[in-house]
């Protein structure tokens, strides 16, 4: 009896990808475009069209720039801690409570 075989597709595991944008970063960037479209809209109506436009082009611009540079640290950034840390032992506790019970 033989085996059969399939065809593996190897970009399972890889992120969502859309027009350079990676993963969460394509939510954030759809976020940034409703928010400024909603900032600039609100301003065209109370202000000026020409003001909402340019606040509405600015926003958009510096997002998607702000956008590319954090993706560029990657798509799961950490915090990266230089130094040594010393945590405190709790181990006088523990040693307290398992005393008593064996009493």
């Amino acid at each position: 009896m033989e085996a059969k075989r399939f065809k593996v597709y190897k970009g399972l595991q890889r992120p969502l990808t859309y027009k350079g944008f990676k993963g969460r970063f394509i939510y954030w960037g759809l976020g940034m475009l409703l928010f400024s479209l909603v900032t600039g809209a609100l301003l065209m109506a109370m202000v000026s069209m020409y003001a909402g436009a340019v606040l509405m082009i600015a926003m958009l611009i510096s997002g998607f720039f702000w956008l590319a540079g954090r993706q560029k640290k990657g798509l799961y950034d950490k915090k990266k801690l230089r130094g040594v840390y010393l945590h405190p032992s709790n181990l006088q506790k523990i040693y307290r409570y398992v005393r008593q019970e064996r009493i």
